[in-house]
């Protein structure tokens, strides 16, 4: 490894061992405040860590006249919608379980790109994405194929989180106009920024403020984890990595995101890892990677 990509590797590995432990996190959270309290204390302790980085590096302006109802639509569905989806998938879904179903998310993007932008997919790509979801059947059948034979895909949190992975599917889709006309963070600043006022309005109408009391020191660890390392510094080390890396490298750190989660998982929440988990996982991960395979 040259010694000037030493930093960017490390901060790309940084980001994903931070979010794979995101699930974790969240789980304990929503364990005791409502999952929308959860997103809007996340956010609120994030969102400034990113306005201050943008600001360091001179990469803050205003939305264009015609960007303002776009950032809104990608905030709704990208940080609104999408973390709420999460955060109460993740009531009953396991963390590791959700840390796997997150990993399909590029056979979604792949998928829709051949739907909707008539972007063409080879027959290995079309392999792929039939064995990403064969992974998910196993690790979301725990290995019982007979449960899902007789309609019962999992926990309704596992439905969740899976709804989740299409979601961020149709965001990514969205996003890339946003990606060619404007930098990275700064889209990334916006889009959070409306998910966040989004979120407010939820967390005020439904008194949200009334639970962070029930909120005690483990609560607060892990939203202060969720603010500070998943919505800041995460999002800040992940775009300088991309900055200075191609982007297949950089997306194939990724793949260690739910090995992360299955590990602290372990540790934090005493979750079983299991054959069925392993395989699943590893099934998964040889789907997207043929889905992204070039040539």
């Amino acid at each position: 490894m040259p010694k000037t990509k030493t930093l960017p590797y490390l901060e790309a590995l940084f980001s994903v061992i931070v979010w794979g432990a995101s699930f974790i996190a969240t789980k304990i959270a929503v364990g005791q405040v409502s999952p929308v309290a959860v997103v809007w204390i996340r956010f609120s302790i994030g969102l400034p860590i990113l306005f201050l980085a943008v600001f360091m590096r001179r990469q803050f302006a205003l939305p264009k006249k015609d960007e303002w109802l776009y950032f809104a639509l990608l905030g709704f569905i990208g940080i609104a919608f999408h973390q709420w989806l999460q955060s109460n998938g993740l009531i009953t879904a396991q963390a590791t379980t959700t840390a796997w179903i997150i990993t399909t998310t590029p056979a979604f993007i792949a998928a829709l790109g051949w739907l909707v932008l008539k972007e063409k997919l080879t027959a290995v790509q079309f392999f792929g994405i039939a064995l990403a979801t064969l992974g998910v059947l196993v690790v979301v059948g725990k290995g019982n194929p007979a449960s899902l034979a007789a309609g019962k895909f999992g926990a309704i949190g596992d439905l969740l989180i899976l709804i989740s992975a299409l979601n961020w599917a149709v965001f990514s889709t969205l996003s890339r106009r946003g990606l060619r006309e404007r930098p990275s963070a700064m889209l990334t600043l916006w889009v959070m920024t409306f998910g966040w006022l989004f979120t407010s309005v939820a967390f005020f109408a439904s008194r949200g403020y009334a639970e962070i009391p029930a909120l005690d020191s483990r609560g607060w660890q892990a939203l202060i984890y969720l603010g500070v390392f998943t919505t800041g510094l995460a999002y800040i080390a992940w775009f300088d990595a991309l900055a200075q890396l191609p982007a297949a490298q950089t997306g194939a750190f990724l793949f260690i995101e739910p090995l992360s989660s299955m590990a602290v998982a372990a540790v934090v929440l005493n979750e079983a890892v299991t054959l069925a988990s392993v395989f699943g996982g590893a099934v998964i991960i040889l789907g997207i990677w043929l889905v992204n395979r070039k040539g």
